[in-house]
């Protein structure tokens, strides 16, 4: 994942109504999101739209 891509999964996390902020590092390949009612199936779906896979959610 490189600056460009860590932007796409940003904007498409934030993108998913209930989502309030979503920080993503492509140098430690994480996400943190912070939302209220949304579901892990919806937030893994939103990252795997954009062709990246989701290896857990805490």
């Amino acid at each position: 994942m490189c600056g460009h891509c860590e932007a796409r999964v940003k904007k498409a996390l934030e993108a998913v109504e209930g989502v309030k902020s979503a920080e993503v590092s492509h140098t430690a390949g994480t996400a943190v999101v912070t939302f209220d009612n949304v579901s892990d199936d919806v937030l893994k779906k939103a990252v795997e739209d954009q062709d990246y896979k989701v290896l857990g959610i805490e």
